[in-house]
């Protein structure tokens, strides 16, 4: 099954990295309307839009998706249920498929919600409370999203047609298209994890570590983004694409502190994948789509291979995700670490890997724009907490003393890991060029200032050194004495998010509802209904049964007072 999939990805791969090559190079953009029933004038149409950006999607998608299959083989093998695991991996691609090449908001929405569901069905996929909390932490707040595109699809009835790309140019200023771009623009933000609806993807690597290489870096998380792209020609005047873009600088800040504070391994590359996220907002709320697209590419690749190196590591560690106890990885396992740090770099955008050609041309186009200086100077604090982040990683990971046991046999022999890996290696380093010659026609040559031009260059340096030294900072530094423990617990714990989007949310309801039932159910409604008359009558019957047992002669008396009453009653 495993080498079935495998191979039946990766020839789909090819397929549509060659169309992908003819489509561009010819300009083209085909439109299929597969028409599946049509009864009494009504027709129930499939249609299917492939141009260069769904085909490159795609590719990448099954490349990814092929590799992680691959890889499950040997990071599962002990698994007893490993096919079941593999068709959810492979509803999951055929979900994505669907969404990546629909015009259609309905397809749009089997698409959707079919990611939804299946990521729901992998992040309980190791049952255990941790896992059903992050499942339903999960699946709810995609929830807020589907909710968003029905009412989206009840609200594109007014054209009569859910082709949704047909309507951009003529219909831009209509008051019903301010109300779909809204709510598309939520519907986005759940799926891709902005601020408010961030706290679910750290909760979903509860995940198996595949799940999260494919799922939750590269697939799932960046149909949001997808989403808005398709949908970019309407929303780019927007009110609510200035407020995206505020949210989402917001995401990235927010998910780079976080990332410093977490010890969690796993945690620690969702929350970069959410800073990459936020980027990638960010830049498309400024109004470069093809930019947005170019660094969604190159930031799957890597992070995809993060997250394999880490389970690599996981697995080697006895299953430990805590990065204290690593350290000195680098001198017994060298392949995997050459992939973790060639990804680690990519990620900060170091020159000449993948993620420095779309990263750079972000931060670039940002500083060429003539945006507010609060947009500039948290993009560039993002930029060197993301280099923070990485090099403090690697520092616990790679460089520092081993912690775990005296004795311990770490070995980097897995091959069909390692093959797997090594893939995404290739793609790691050469996707960033390979992209930029293909998606742009001609090359963005942007003119700055000299130290404006290499301020990306400064955060990294400054980012780097900081990184080393809170690796090294001791238990009783003095700098950790500069922050208060409210603020770092705020700064740790996501700024509260995920208390205030679980336990925020419920509390209100579930303190109401634990009122009414001591009050009224355990209170009043005992007393007026069962227990009341059970009491009214018990003590009713205790009084007459002392009264006929113990005196006798009230009895008599009784007695003959009941039968001179019957007497006057009939007699007289």
């Amino acid at each position: 099954m495993c080498f079935n999939s495998f191979f039946f990805l990766f020839f789909f791969m090819l397929i549509n990295f060659f169309f992908f090559v003819y489509f561009i190079m010819n300009g083209l953009s085909v439109f299929f309307e597969w028409e599946i029933i049509s009864f009494n004038s009504m027709s129930i149409v499939m249609s299917i839009l492939l141009d260069w950006m769904s085909l490159l999607f795609m590719m990448f998608v099954s490349l990814i998706s092929s590799v992680v299959i691959f890889y499950s083989k040997s990071y599962m093998n002990s698994e007893l249920n490993l096919n079941r695991f593999i068709i959810l991996v492979l509803m999951f691609v055929f979900s994505m498929v669907l969404l990546i090449i629909s015009p259609n908001l309905i397809s749009i929405l089997l698409g959707w919600d079919g990611l939804g569901l299946i990521s729901y069905c992998l992040v309980i996929y190791y049952q255990n409370l941790k896992s059903y909390n992050a499942g339903m932490l999960t699946a709810l707040s995609n929830r807020i999203g589907d909710v968003m595109i029905l009412m989206v699809i009840c609200w594109v009835m007014n054209y009569g047609s859910w082709n949704y790309i047909f309507y951009f140019d003529f219909m831009k200023n209509d008051y019903v298209m301010f109300i779909i771009s809204f709510m598309i623009i939520i519907a986005a933000m759940t799926k891709s994890a902005q601020i408010p609806f961030s706290s679910w993807l750290p909760a979903a690597m509860a995940a198996p570590t595949p799940v999260s290489a494919l799922v939750h870096s590269s697939t799932l998380v960046t149909a949001g983004v997808y989403l808005l792209i398709r949908f970019n020609y309407l929303l780019i005047d927007m009110f609510f694409f200035k407020v995206l873009l505020f949210l989402s600088i917001l995401t990235m800040f927010m998910s780079g502190i976080s990332a410093n504070y977490e010890f969690d391994l796993k945690k620690i590359i969702a929350l970069s994948t959410l800073s990459q996220l936020g980027l990638m907002m960010s830049i498309l709320s400024l109004g470069f789509p093809d930019i947005a697209f170019f660094h969604l590419l190159t930031h799957a690749m890597f992070k995809a291979l993060l997250f394999m190196c880490a389970g690599v590591i996981i697995h080697m560690m006895n299953d430990i995700q805590d990065i204290r106890y690593m350290g000195g990885l680098s001198l017994y396992i060298p392949l995997t670490s050459l992939c973790l740090n060639i990804s680690n770099l990519s990620l900060c955008g170091i020159p000449f890997l993948s993620g420095f050609y779309s990263k750079d041309l972000i931060l670039e186009m940002v500083s060429f724009n003539s945006f507010n200086l609060m947009v500039f100077i948290l993009f560039y604090l993002s930029t060197g907490l993301t280099v923070f982040y990485t090099f403090r990683l690697i520092m616990y990971v790679m460089i520092n003393d081993f912690n775990l046991m005296m004795i311990y046999n770490l070995y980097d022999e897995d091959y069909i890991m390692l093959n797997s890996m090594f893939v995404l290696l290739f793609m790691s380093l050469l996707s960033g060029s390979f992209l930029s010659w293909f998606i742009f026609s001609y090359p963005y040559m942007i003119y700055l200032p000299f130290n404006l031009k290499l301020m990306v260059i400064y955060v990294s340096i400054l980012g780097s050194i900081l990184g080393f030294m809170v690796s090294n900072m001791g238990i009783y530094s003095l700098n950790k004495l500069l922050l208060s423990y409210n603020l770092s617990s705020f700064l740790c714990l996501m700024w509260f998010m995920p208390n205030l989007s679980t336990y925020g949310l419920s509390y209100i309801y579930l303190n109401f509802s634990q009122i009414l039932f001591k009050n009224i159910d355990m209170g009043w409604s005992e007393i007026y209904s069962g227990k009341g008359i059970f009491n009214i009558l018990k003590n009713y019957s205790v009084f007459y049964n002392i009264y006929q047992m113990n005196n006798f002669k009230i009895y008599l008396f009784s007695f003959i007072l009941w039968f001179m009453i019957l007497f006057i009653f009939f007699f007289i």
